[in-house]
């Protein structure tokens, strides 16, 4: 039987990936190309849309080079990207301006502004089931409409990054249900645009596209893209998802009874569920998940890779391409609990469990002994102490006990840093096969549903295979319960002591 092939794309925040897999689920070839990150002043993060067009014509282009299939024997495309972002294109479906990143801070009176208008938190999760958060799109239109008035006068259209690749790849504007989750205007339990909500904002729905489910064909690629990247004209392009969501899905986190860690830029702790659930404290995000009737808690920290990141610019700068070994080796030089040190990983801020843009990162427990390894594998143990506190909200939502953690981003290329999750959450971690590929592969499996290449997500997920198992090491639960109560601690006593902090810098 010949091979049927899917194109799977995932635009991150720093990168543009591009994969091809088959009918057995196996990766044939992938392709990456970078873009930067604009901060034109503090909490702004701000990117250029037409970079990430570049980025995704390179990648698909190279990635079909690479693979050396027939583009013919291509069923589709499925999209997955940084969830979030602001796209304003005015009425000729040009750019207006960068977009608005997902770790953006600028819009925090906005989302105090808009839960006001609706009522309070209370009526607002009835309409939305989440809070509103400085990072949801909504916040950042409210944002432009009283910053921006001119440009926000000519936008015609507001777009998730992902759907500007795809308005770009068949000159129709559509999403999907669980990037749509994340917006701060959808009404997760009905599965739809909340049109109460746009109504009290002065928005209707002409401002948004068309909503999919994420398994639903979308578009086709026209002619100019074809030209542009060598796909075939007319190929079908499939929802896809939020990458917090589609990533999870290309680990088989379609079910109950497992948890997903991500650590990517972000930190994202995430459980499928198989019935909708009323988040009542809106500390998590309760989103569609990428098929129809189940849904997706989860919640997101904002410093989970990115704190690694800092670090590696600061103290690893002259390792060059050898940094991220160099940082592994040091911190398997520091015992468990780093001597007693504890970091906060509050860089950008933090979203959950505490959703406080003035949140800052901190050192707390140093003494002269200290060291760098020990410095190394404080920042790592923060992050997953971070991942750990969220867990404890996600688990909340089930009634079923967590058998295992799956995880996948960056950090799973890490031995130490999985040890340190199965030692912290005393479970045991697994990555999944295709796992380093992110949303990309999630978004892959999602087209093939869409295709007919599988009957649904649960026997596209069947392709899957453990490829790595970590246990946790018995001897280091003791410490990691004594400093994750210590590190549960901080934030309460650092609240206002970050506030004043903040109106210095």
């Amino acid at each position: 039987m010949t091979n049927k092939y899917i194109l799977g794309l995932d635009l991150g925040t720093s990168s543009c990936k591009s994969i091809i897999i088959d009918n057995g689920g196996k990766v044939i070839a992938s392709a990456s190309a970078t873009y930067p990150v604009h901060m034109p002043r503090l909490n702004w993060v701000e990117q250029d849309p037409l970079d990430w067009w570049n980025a995704a014509v390179s990648s698909m282009t190279s990635v079909l080079q690479k693979s050396q299939i027939d583009a013919a024997l291509l069923l589709g495309i499925g999209l997955s990207g940084q969830m979030h972002g602001l796209v304003a294109l005015d009425d000729k479906g040009n750019v207006l301006r960068p977009a608005i990143l997902w770790n953006d801070q600028r819009s925090f009176d906005e989302c105090e502004i808009i839960t006001e208008v609706v009522g309070g938190k209370t009526r607002l999760h009835e309409m939305i089931n989440n809070d509103m958060l400085p990072g949801y799109t909504a916040s950042k239109i409210v944002w432009l409409a009283r910053n921006e008035p001119d440009i926000y006068r000519k936008a015609r259209m507001f777009l998730n990054p992902k759907d500007y690749i795809r308005y770009k790849l068949t000159d129709g504007f559509a999403t999907d249900v669980s990037d749509a989750s994340g917006t701060g205007l959808f009404d997760v339990e009905r599965r739809c645009w909340n049109d109460e909500l746009l109504d009290i904002l002065g928005l209707s729905k002409a401002h948004l596209p068309a909503c999919f489910e994420s398994v639903a064909i979308t578009g086709f690629v026209t002619a100019q893209a074809s030209d542009c990247i060598g796909l075939p004209k007319g190929l079908p392009v499939v929802a896809g998802g939020g990458d917090a969501v589609a990533q999870t899905t290309g680990t088989g986190l379609v079910k109950e009874g497992m948890l997903g860690t991500i650590i990517g830029t972000a930190g994202i702790v995430a459980m499928g569920l198989g019935n909708y659930r009323f988040n009542e404290r809106g500390s998590l995000q309760i989103f569609c998940n990428n098929y129809p009737n189940v849904w997706h808690a989860m919640g997101v920290t904002l410093s989970a890779g990115a704190s690694l990141e800092w670090l590696r610019n600061i103290l690893y700068r002259s390792d060059g391409n050898n940094a991220y070994k160099k940082i592994d080796e040091n911190a398997a030089l520091s015992p468990a609990g780093s001597r007693g040190l504890v970091f906060l990983p509050y860089l950008f801020g933090e979203r959950c469990p505490y959703a406080d843009p003035k949140a800052r990162g901190a050192f707390i427990g140093l003494i002269n002994q200290h060291d760098i390894p020990d410095l190394t594998r404080a920042v790592m143990e923060g992050v997953v102490f971070s991942l750990k506190q969220v867990s404890e909200m996600v688990t909340a939502c089930s009634n079923i006990p967590v058998s295992e953690i799956r995880t996948s981003g960056g950090g799973a290329q890490s031995q130490i840093w999985k040890q340190i999750q199965a030692d912290v959450f005393q479970l045991p971690v697994k990555t999944m096969s295709a796992g380093e590929h992110g949303g990309a592969f999630g978004a892959a499996l999602i087209a093939g549903v869409g295709c007919g290449i599988w009957a649904d997500i649960y026997d596209a997920v069947g392709v899957l295979e453990t490829e790595s198992e970590t246990m946790p090491n018995r001897n280091n639960k003791v410490v990691y319960e004594e400093l994750y109560m210590n590190y549960k601690n901080m934030y309460p006593l650092l609240h206002s002591t970050f506030n004043k902090l903040s109106n210095l810098a």
